[in-house]
């Protein structure tokens, strides 16, 4: 029998290691071809490695915990011959019928403390990921007799039962300890880097997004018809970024010890939260690209974000971010440049207020706007004219057609 070696991904430059997050086969186990055996985390995203091969997974290198770095070889598979193969594969297509013909089972009967026979099959996402994050045993769960569907709730119940060396659960102060993702460790350290490294300022304006909202209104229909998908609000911000961007080149640019360094693309960073927190991954070159690529890119993103599927090529570069903080109700915050960025605009949550317009109180859909920006590039009034160019855009998306 063949061996093959089981290998970290390639890193970038960027990144000089990772972490063993869980192995999810066991020594002896049957591992078949593309699935998923092992995840590996970068502070930047979480890594599924996947066999080569059908075979036996026969050598585990680096356990759960260990440090690894790019290419490093972590255990090895003895493949399997073509009889053992044969069996292999009508021992799939057994799962694959039996997971279309699978039996609930009766609430009142009792069930096996381990629910290993179902209890795949009755997971939410949320849970699945919080069980995948914290390293728990999916077998030391106890079953919930009322419900079989488990919530993420419902696994934080259990989790003073989990066997996993990284939580510990104190019963006296009914607290529980669990190791920081290196995603988490990464945003730390960047937040402290920005905060200790920048002369960092935040400005405020406010837009009236009636002219949007009502463009979404009339061609919304027409669009996703055309496109197959619907128009977001993001498109218009990455839009007028843009256009700001090419007027105040000062913003698309960063410092390297004592030069400037001025970026010829426009390459806009989207904040997206994950269940493992906040990443940025990179329009390329946005200003070439349309409204319905850019929402298409959006929904991606989030999708490939959410199931840790997003490649790290992805997350690399960017020149200037864009964050929504309305999705979850702010109504204004203080965002933080995302280094070596200088600025980063901040959207928040769209409220109904009164407003004087010529005279006459109205009612208007009103978006506070928060430009954070590193002042030892940005002067001031370059900071202002920039988010007043952006919020001239959005009450009258027509300039960008004339450009003015």
């Amino acid at each position: 029998m063949n061996t093959i070696n089981i290998l970290v991904p390639d890193l970038p430059d960027s990144i000089n290691d990772a972490v063993i997050v869980i192995w999810h086969k066991k020594i002896g186990e049957t591992v078949y071809c593309d699935e998923n055996i092992v995840d590996i985390e970068t502070d930047k995203i979480m890594l599924e490695v996947s066999s080569p091969c059908n075979g036996v997974l026969s050598v585990i290198l680096e356990k759960n915990g260990s440090i690894v770095k790019s290419n490093q070889i972590i255990g090895r598979i003895t493949k399997i011959n073509n009889t053992e193969k044969k069996k292999i594969n009508s021992v799939i297509k057994e799962k694959i019928t039996s997971i279309k013909k699978i039996d609930i089972p009766d609430k009142d009967k009792d069930v096996h403390p381990t629910l290993n026979k179902y209890v795949n099959n009755y997971f939410t996402p949320s849970a699945r990921r919080f069980i995948k994050i914290n390293n728990i045993d999916e077998s030391s769960i106890i079953p919930n007799h009322l419900n079989d569907t488990f919530r993420k709730q419902d696994i934080k119940k259990n989790i003073q039962k989990t066997s996993n060396p990284n939580n510990f659960f104190n019963h006296s102060h009914n607290t529980y300890r669990v190791k920081m993702t290196r995603l988490r460790q990464k945003i730390a350290e960047r937040l402290l880097q920005t905060k200790n490294n920048t002369a960092m300022l935040t400005t405020f304006n406010e837009v009236n997004m009636q002219s949007i909202i009502s463009l979404r209104k009339k061609y919304n229909k027409s669009f996703e018809q055309k496109y197959g998908i619907r128009i977001g609000f993001m498109s218009f911000f990455v839009k007028s970024v843009v256009e700001a961007l090419k007027m105040f080149p000062e913003i698309n640019a960063t410092i390297d010890k004592t030069d400037i360094v001025f970026y010829k693309n426009f390459d806009i960073s989207i904040a997206v939260s994950t269940p493992r927190g906040l990443i940025t991954p990179v329009l390329k070159d946005a200003d070439k690209m349309s409204m319905a690529d850019i929402e298409k890119k959006i929904k991606e993103f989030s999708i490939k974000s959410v199931n840790n599927k997003i490649k790290l090529d992805e997350l690399i570069g960017g020149n200037f971010t864009i964050t929504n903080g309305g999705v979850f109700g702010s109504l204004m915050s203080t965002p933080i440049i995302n280094p070596p960025q200088t600025a980063i605009l901040g959207m928040h949550a769209i409220k109904e207020r009164p407003m004087a317009i010529n005279g006459e109180i109205k009612i208007l859909p009103m978006m506070y706007l928060a430009l954070s920006y590193d002042h030892r590039l940005i002067d001031g009034k370059e900071s202002v004219s920039f988010l007043n160019k952006i919020k001239n855009i959005l009450e009258d998306f027509n300039r960008i057609l004339i450009d003015i």
